[in-house]
């Protein structure tokens, strides 16, 4: 049970931040500026073959890793823009698993998502490093979860979601002996 929770959760669960702390964000905001760049680095030298190899019984394979994030952090972006310009938006969930098993995801080149999560990310830490003061303390509504999300907590989650994902990647590659270039998860 220990080795499938490590599968799934290799950098461990999600913990949300008590507080607002500069020091903590910025830690964030430099993760998802590197993101782009340790994720191509990950991926760059795999066949088809090992992209089409889940990270774990019954998980996503890289390919499809690759295109969620993509995916998960277009949508985070937009969370982001909704709750810096509207008071406590409700944002729109959508069915992960499901967008990750429509063909574009399940067999698309993954050049596509690697070129639009650098153009995301870009635009993502241009608009966060803007951010002031009161404007972390800023919140959305998620209706499934009936939870309010304060914007540093989601900067924090998605800096999570971006080490989690590519750890899924590299610890694969090392399980599997497979040569990568050097990338620190």
């Amino acid at each position: 049970m220990l080795e499938l929770e490590q599968y799934r959760y290799p950098v461990g669960r999600f913990r949300p931040e008590e507080n607002n702390v500069a020091e903590q964000l910025n830690a964030s905001i430099k993760t998802l500026e590197e993101l782009p760049g340790m994720l191509r680095k990950a991926v760059q030298d795999l066949t088809d073959s090992q992209l089409d190899t889940p990270y774990r019984e019954g998980g996503w394979t890289v390919r499809q890793v690759v295109h969620h994030l993509a995916d998960s952090h277009m949508n985070s972006y937009i969370r982001m823009k909704l709750t810096l310009t509207e008071d406590l938006p409700v944002i729109k969930p959508y069915f992960e698993a499901r967008w990750a098993e429509l063909p574009e995801a399940k067999t698309g080149p993954i050049e596509v998502s690697l070129t639009l999560l650098e153009a995301i990310h870009k635009r993502m830490v241009m608009m966060l490093e803007n951010v002031k003061g009161d404007e972390w303390e800023r919140k959305f509504h998620h209706p499934e979860s009936k939870k309010e999300w304060k914007l540093y907590n989601v900067v924090h989650l998605y800096a999570w979601h971006s080490r989690h994902h590519l750890a899924h990647i590299t610890r694969l590659a090392e399980r599997s002996g497979w040569t990568l270039s050097t990338v620190n998860a």
